[in-house]
């Protein structure tokens, strides 16, 4: 039987701190609610609140120039004359390259057939 008269005196005083902390908060929120209110009606929070203004309107006033602009259409057109001029660039040593080539070949079999012709003059004069 004390068991029971120990637990329900417990309730009443749970619930009496729960009520608390209830009224508690909703005192806290109240005060928090009052506190932003002047802080929105105050001059530093209006000059902010002017500056941040401003400033999204420059941002979004300068994004909208850019797309006007043609920046991006103007970047991709530069891109493509670029690719265009960097293939010509590349055909033209390939071009010469080949060139090259085929002039060194030239050249290397002339000296190989110098080389062969002395060799031979070389033989003849020694042989007669």
């Amino acid at each position: 039987m004390e068991e029971n008269k120990t637990q329900e005196p417990v309730e009443p005083e749970k619930e009496n701190l729960l009520d608390k902390a209830k009224k508690l908060l909703d005192k806290a929120d109240d005060f928090i609610d009052d506190k932003v209110e002047d802080v929105k009606k105050s001059e530093a929070f209006r000059k902010v609140k002017e500056t941040y203004d401003k400033a999204e309107d420059y941002v979004e006033d300068k994004i909208e120039d850019l797309k006007e602009s043609g920046v991006k259409e103007k970047l991709a057109s530069f891109a493509d004359k670029v690719e265009d001029k960097a293939e010509d660039a590349v055909e033209k040593i390939k071009e010469f390259g080949k060139k090259a080539a085929v002039k060194t070949a030239d050249k290397l079999e002339d000296i190989a057939e110098n080389i062969k012709k002395k060799a031979a003059d070389d033989e003849k004069p020694e042989s007669v």
